[in-house]
């Protein structure tokens, strides 16, 4: 059980916590601490995966990389944080939630160094997906120690806060990575060091430890390296295609789909199983996983391919680009909170139909960047129409997936969710430039790029109509309706929900790691 300290940490716990035991309130010193290390923790993974994008062009012509070489830089990162991700919320439920969160900090401040000082690109790479292993580590944990820390009364609240603050420090990134860029590239991997010491010193002082003594002590490791391979081999196949070398990409793309039937065939036989299949029985739960993969797919190619483009495309500054995107952070501060408490009242089945189709509309909006198009007339009428269907849809498919599962698979169906969505991206960055028919330097060629990102706006707008599609035809709005609060414990698997998504005002199932 965990106890408040007078001196705003909390008493560390021993055995099993649940998070119906967890006694921290959200208006002490204790728990803003808590609060506090698990939105810092978060954050720095946030702002480093959307950092980066801005980051691209320059980081290619200091390290003479062509467009796949930019694609690794931000796969090698998605890549291992997606394969990990849920081996990571089931490492903190055995080992302790805050141990395993603090080891995951500290492995990405040290990847950080690596990438910050790397010489070559084939080194940034590896950097980077060490990188994605801490961050694997860390995501899950940050919000599982609120879901375990905090009381029932007060965990809405401070999930909310979590997942609102973690959505500001994804749009803030970008703006962050162009200022950062006046100096030089490097400075965006450096600048995690204080940050990451700084957020261990909070855990180690401030946060109690928590643990699931009901979980399995062997952990699906088979599950997690057949889904590596499987997500690695499709990855570098879709990567390679334009290279020409046709067979290694033959043989990593039948490597991957070799993988993911393998770990399909491991989970179904798997006593203690990352991914429990029969999660999927549920046709609301389906649908929604659904939409979170095209919703994503989208969304990840729009910010990899945006900032890139407003560089290379119109000519602004990397500054400039990075603020090009603050409107969408704007626009969540301001309206968030109210579309959760919308999709609260009338159920998640509209926001999540309109919001997609208002973004698609800002994403064919977008249509009009082009070569000597100005940032007010041509990029931010689309900006600001993709940013406000945005914030109309993440909060009810957050509360739709949490609400889907039963709630013994509470924690499952946040974690299933969140490698949904890191899924969606890593294949959306892997697939989007062979789509644009981009290869070599064209990164750096206005003309190529500004065609190329014409396909890509539109396809993505397709994405956007298929997730409207499936909201509309697969999940219904009964599913979010309040049921009577449970008597039993409550334990919670500790994986977040996906990037920008904010909390819904009530959920069906309290904390949803």
């Amino acid at each position: 059980m965990i106890e408040d300290g007078s001196n705003g940490a909390g008493a560390e716990a021993s055995g099993s916590v649940s998070g119906d035991d967890a006694k921290l309130r959200l208006a002490t010193p204790a728990g803003r601490w808590v609060l506090t290390a698990a939105v810092l923790g978060s954050a720095v993974v946030s702002l480093d995966a959307t950092v980066v994008n801005v980051a691209l062009p320059t980081i290619g012509q200091d390290l003479d990389a062509d467009v796949a070489g930019l694609q690794w830089t931000v796969n090698g990162y998605a890549l291992t944080l997606a394969a990990l991700i849920l081996l990571g919320g089931s490492l903190g439920d055995r080992f302790g939630r805050r141990r395993v969160f603090v080891l995951g900090v500290a492995w990405f401040g040290v990847a950080s160094l690596l990438c910050g000082v790397a010489p070559n690109l084939e080194t940034l790479v590896l950097a980077r997906a060490l990188q994605g292993v801490g961050g694997a580590l860390l995501t899950p944990g940050s919000l599982a120690m609120i879901s375990a820390s905090f009381c029932r009364e007060d965990r809405a609240r401070a999930i909310g806060a979590w997942s609102g603050l973690g959505g500001v420090a994804s749009a803030v990134g970008p703006l962050l990575g162009g200022a950062l860029l006046e100096q030089s590239w490097r400075w965006i991997f450096l600048i995690n060091l204080p940050l990451t010491v700084f957020v261990i010193y909070l855990a180690v002082r401030h946060v109690p430890e928590t643990l699931d003594a009901s979980a399995p002590r062997r952990l699906d490791v088979l599950g997690s390296v057949t889904g590596a391979i499987g997500l690695g081999g499709v990855t570098y196949a879709l990567i390679a295609a334009p290279s020409g070398n046709q067979p290694v990409v033959w043989i990593a793309g039948l490597a991957g789909v070799l993988g993911f039937v393998l770990f399909i065939r491991t989970e179904r036989r798997s006593p203690h199983p990352l991914v429990p299949l029969d999660v999927f029985a549920n046709r609301q739960f389906t649908a929604a996983n659904l939409v979170t993969l095209a919703l994503y797919a989208a969304i990840s190619g729009v910010f990899f391919l945006l900032a890139v483009v407003l560089q290379v495309v119109t000519g602004l500054s990397p500054l400039q680009a990075g603020a090009a995107m603050l409107p969408v952070t704007l626009l969540m501060l301001t309206l968030s909170s109210r579309t959760g408490a919308l999709a609260a009242r009338i159920g998640p089945r509209r926001p999540m139909t309109v919001g997609p189709v208002i973004m698609a509309g800002g994403l064919l909006l977008m249509l009009r960047i082009e070569p000597a198009a100005g940032y007010f007339t041509h990029a931010l009428p689309g900006i600001l129409v993709f940013g406000l269907g945005l914030t109309l849809t993440v909060a009810p498919l957050t509360a739709a997936v949490l609400a889907a599962a039963e709630d013994r698979h509470a924690g499952v169906a946040s974690g299933v969710n969140n490698a949904v969505a890191r899924t969606a991206g890593l294949l959306s960055v892997a697939v989007l430039p062979l789509l644009m028919g981009l290869s070599g330097d064209d990164f750096n060629r206005a003309g190529p790029l500004a065609d190329g990102f014409h396909i890509a706006v539109i396809s993505c707008a397709v994405l956007m109509a298929v997730s409207a599609l499936i909201a509309w035809l697969g999940v219904s709005d009964e599913v979010t309706k309040p049921v009577p609060a449970r008597t039993e414990p409550a334990y919670h698997c500790a994986v977040d929900q996906p990037p920008a998504a904010t909390a819904p005002a009530e959920s069906r199932s309290p904390a949803g790691s």
